[in-house]
């Protein structure tokens, strides 16, 4: 179409829908493109996946509060709750949905899995945004967040690589580690461009919601922010603004009335535990470490590049954590490969034609990514009907609807069995020992409940030895392994399809023998100095 005016002639070209709308048509970029794939295929890999694994718990802790918001029980054993980190902000939430929906606790943390993958998948967008303009960084981002890992299974919650992402996709720590990307877009915009003290007290509530959901993912949330922090050109000229954040997310995380998140600090209950996670680090981890050039590239042209920042104080942390025997901190190493894994993205999306050292570079990103994928990942992807090679696949444990068909919510079960202690909570019941610490028992007292287990399985036991125990924790049910032996007084209903194990009813569903319930004795052990 051409007009003519005062000047020369002049062409103006219009194309399409355009040319009813005088606008350019809207195209989805390659992040949407493929993040929205990858949240359809990653969805449907995590709900074929059983409940197992510390899905149980999860569960329990919404079926606690779905029978009592303001004062849920212990999540795994009929003992006060107080003071258990498990209810936070995001499961008094999931609480609150199964109070109005009627949906079972494990339901609910079915549903929350794709829910917190979109809290992911949109927390990587705005974070490599706040990195790089370039359109496929975070494309390049996600991949090799999900596959650089190492060629021996990192199965934690927390450490998001394809496999483990079937199973920990409805955690908690899920979604604590998605606001923490959104966390760390928002502080990588306040370092570039500050703005009003609000802003950076938004900030510090984001930080604080994220502090209470998972406590030690927090860590490595907070090392990020305070890298944005430290990268700022003038870093020290809005050091009162990012005071506010910290004072904020402090007030936020001391408000909460379910558990004090600061009585966790020195806390040693579960520092067993993850000692495994200092063994065999090289195997686990040495993909991500094709990243590292990528890094020391960053560091070059900015001494203060927020990812090296980030990087080095999370080795630091993770440093301190074996050398000081708090192994717990071991549980942000997930987290301590993103700077790796994203400086590697960033340069790979970088526009051609690329320089000797980039596709080298490129090359070695693409050996890791399908040394990772088909040694390691791939099973979490891939059906067994479909697969031809015979991949790792995520673990199958048995279900036990079997045995809880038969029981009452709030029924006290006594197993020892590995299975059963982590899934048979999810279902409302209680077990007469927790399996994991929680900071509303004391480790005394849930160390004796295991021991009283042991002593009412124990072939030297005598009847009235277990009809004390019975009584004291008000047992109804025994879960046996196929080659325990059934006590004499009990009776037997039901056998496992899968395992064999058996179900048997004990007791008569009273309080112990002298008027107490196995609450107050357990509280009164807590009490005892």
């Amino acid at each position: 179409m051409a007009t003519r005016g005062a000047g020369p002639l002049t062409r103006r070209e219009v194309h399409g829908a355009t040319a009813l709308h005088g606008r350019r048509r809207w195209r989805p970029s390659p992040y949407v493109v493929f993040g929205g794939l990858f949240w359809i295929v990653m969805s449907l890999a995590f709900w074929r996946v059983p409940l197992c694994c510390d899905f149980g718990q999860h569960a329990a802790v919404v079926e606690r509060l779905k029978a009592d918001l303001l004062h849920p029980r212990h999540p795994m054993a009929d003992l006060p709750g107080a003071g258990s980190p498990y209810y936070s902000p995001y499961t008094v939430a999931q609480g609150v949905f199964a109070r109005v929906t009627g949906l079972a606790g494990w339901e609910v943390v079915k549903l929350a899995g794709p829910l917190n993958l979109l809290v992911l998948l949109t927390g990587i967008g705005r974070f490599v945004k706040v990195l790089t303009p370039r359109r496929w960084a975070p494309v390049l981002a996600l991949f090799a967040m999900v596959v650089l890992w190492g060629t021996r299974m990192a199965w934690w919650s927390g450490y998001l690589g394809l496999m483990s992402m079937t199973g920990n996709l409805a955690y908690p720590s899920t979604f604590a580690i998605g606001l923490a990307f959104w966390a760390w877009a928002w502080a990588g915009s306040l370092a570039k461009s500050p703005r009003g003290v609000v802003a950076y007290a938004g900030l510090g509530a984001l930080c604080g919601v994220i502090l209470l959901v998972h406590p030690i993912s927090s860590v490595a949330a907070v090392i990020g922010v305070v890298a944005f922090a430290a990268s700022a050109r003038r870093p020290f000229a809005a050091a009162w603004k990012w005071a506010a954040t910290a004072v904020t997310a402090a007030v936020i995380a001391a408000s909460w009335p379910y558990y004090s998140v600061f009585s966790l600090v020195g806390d040693e209950s579960v520092d067993w535990i993850h000692r495994q996670l200092y063994t065999e680090m090289p195997q686990r981890f040495w993909l991500a470490l094709i990243g590292l050039p990528a890094l020391a590239l960053r560091f070059y042209r900015n001494r203060r590049d927020p990812l090296v920042l980030m990087f080095t104080l999370d080795c630091a942390v993770v440093a301190y954590g074996w050398l000081s025997g708090h192994y717990t901190y071991g549980r942000i190493l997930g987290l301590t490969l993103v700077p790796l894994q994203f400086a590697l993205a960033v340069e790979l999306a970088a526009p051609r034609p690329w320089r000797r050292w980039r596709t080298a570079l490129g090359g070695a990103a693409a050996t890791g990514a399908a040394i990772g994928f088909f040694t390691l990942q791939a099973g979490a992807v891939v059906p067994r009907a479909l697969d031809p090679v015979g991949f790792d696949q995520p673990p199958r444990w048995p279900g036990y609807e079997w045995a809880v068909s038969r029981m009452h919510k709030g029924d006290v079960v006594l197993t020892d069995g590995y299975y059963p202690t982590r899934s048979l909570p999810a279902f409302g019941v209680n077990l007469v020992a927790p399996t994991w610490p929680d900071a509303s028992l004391a480790e005394e007292a849930r160390n004796h409940r295991l021991q009283q287990v042991r002593d009412y399985l124990s072939d030297e036991s005598t009847r009235a030895e277990r009809t004390r125990i019975v009584r004291r924790y008000d047992v109804r049910w025994l879960l046996l392994a196929r080659h325990q032996k059934v006590p004499e007084e009990a009776v037997v209903v039901a056998w496992g399809p899968r395992t064999g194990e058996v179900l048997a009813r004990v007791g008569d569903g009273h309080t112990n023998r002298n008027g107490t319930d196995a609450s107050d004795e357990d509280t009164n052990r807590q009490k005892t100095p």
